[in-house]
């Protein structure tokens, strides 16, 4: 019996030694690793222990591991941060994308494409935030992050986004003070020849010390963009849907298919280019030139909703795949879909593989062979590259699993 006990007492206790030498819950090995803030572009193991980044090396031991992911020929990567989604879905009639049938659920369409940060852009006004909040982002497992709309209204559409008297600087700083998921403010689709929106937005960031993201265009006559630049937006603004092509905003590249030089200047004195890809707001004679220039965006967004999803934008990943195959560097995209975006939204904890950052991690295979894409005027480019999702951790938890890289074979031994 006293022999029985003992045995039983030993079982135990080689059980607990083994436990406490699995460092890590989670270790993914031989990946590429691209991880821009830290400057890291090389072949690397990755190692999470619970819901935090716990070392980033090479030829880490596997035994240290309770579970070991092979991402040989794969790259990994932060999580990818979006910061032009909507997600700001509803019920409510004519609500537009805020709180209305055309923005979109956010886990359904992120995890799949390597996005564990969304920010809805300017869906949520001061006066509809907390039902954002209550609604959206507290029953979410992606990170939700929120623009909040200068329009207290929010992004209802029609004649609310034209209501100047809806317009309050104090009371948008105020909300934004409230709450951390706020990390900016936005102007959308007003159509008026005063510059009002875009000041008293500016007059908000600046007392809550938050960025603006401006959706311009749409003024008859077109207000100049040279001018948004120099006189009203600070270093740091952002300005959205950087390549379209729109009948009320002026283009970047000009009829000699050349880069407008005050634009580069611009971007030189820290004004920050989205693509919020969107519907109808991103083209092929817009971006190619301009890359081809060396101009390339700061940050790379989808602009996702309803009316983007099942046209030329699809999703993140191939929003970035458009990028890589139009001959910007991988480097670059990845750090434009990551680090960047979390710079700009001054949320530097995010965007990054630091030891001690929390875990949410994108692993990207890179296909190549012949790929159709499509712009906002239907017109398409023949690529040669794209990326896969093969794996997304959020909070060091598999959240998406494209070919089963995280799991046992069916018919492997059970672990005792």
């Amino acid at each position: 019996m006293l022999r029985k006990y003992i045995l039983s007492l030993l079982t135990v206790l080689c059980f607990a030694v083994s436990l406490q030498a699995q460092d890590y819950t989670l270790l993914i090995k031989g990946g590429h690793v691209i991880d821009p803030k830290n400057n890291i572009d090389d072949i690397m193991d990755v190692a999470i222990k619970d819901d935090k980044i716990a070392l980033v090396a090479k030829n880490i031991d596997a035994k240290k591991a309770a579970q070991v992911v092979d991402a040989k020929g794969m790259y990994v990567t932060p999580g990818v941060i979006d910061i032009h989604s909507h997600n700001f879905f509803g019920t409510q009639e004519n609500h537009y994308l805020g709180d209305g049938f055309e923005a979109l659920p956010p886990d359904g369409f992120t995890f799949r494409a390597g996005v564990t940060t969304v920010v809805d852009c300017g869906g949520a006004g001061w006066k509809t935030f907390d039902t954002f909040k209550a609604n959206v982002i507290a029953h979410s497992k992606t990170r939700v992050l929120s623009f909040l709309n200068i329009v207290g209204e929010g992004m209802r559409g029609g004649p609310y986004e034209q209501n100047l008297n809806d317009m309050d600087a104090k009371l948008t700083a105020m909300v934004v003070k409230q709450h951390r998921e706020i990390v900016g403010i936005k102007v959308a689709h007003y159509t008026g020849a005063e510059w009002d929106p875009v000041d008293r937005a500016v007059e908000a960031g600046k007392s809550a010390n938050v960025p603006v993201i401006v959706d311009f265009g749409g003024h008859i006559p077109n207000l100049s963009i040279q001018e948004l630049f120099t006189k009203h937006l600070r270093p740091g603004d952002i300005f959205t849907h950087t390549f379209a092509r729109l009948a009320g905003r002026q283009p970047i590249v000009g009829p000699d298919g050349k880069i407008l030089p005050f634009v580069v200047e611009a971007q030189r004195n820290g004004i920050v280019f989205d693509v919020g890809h969107g519907g109808g707001s991103f083209t092929f004679v817009q971006a190619i030139p301009a890359l081809k220039s060396g101009f390339f965006p700061n940050t790379i967004s989808t602009d996702l909703h309803t009316g983007s999803m099942n046209a030329g934008m699809k999703d993140q990943l191939n929003v970035m795949s458009k990028f890589l195959s139009m001959g910007m560097p991988l480097q670059q995209v990845i750090k434009a879909s990551t680090w960047s975006p979390a710079q700009v939204i001054h949320r530097d904890d995010l965007g990054h593989l630091t030891a001690g950052a929390g875990a949410d991690v994108a692993v990207f295979s890179v296909l190549t062979g012949k790929f159709g894409f499509i712009d906002s005027s239907g017109a398409k480019f023949q690529g040669t590259q794209k990326f896969d999702c093969e794996l997304t951790l959020r909070d060091g938890k598999v959240v998406w699993d494209l070919n089963g890289i995280s799991r046992p074979a069916w018919d492997a031994p059970e672990k005792k």
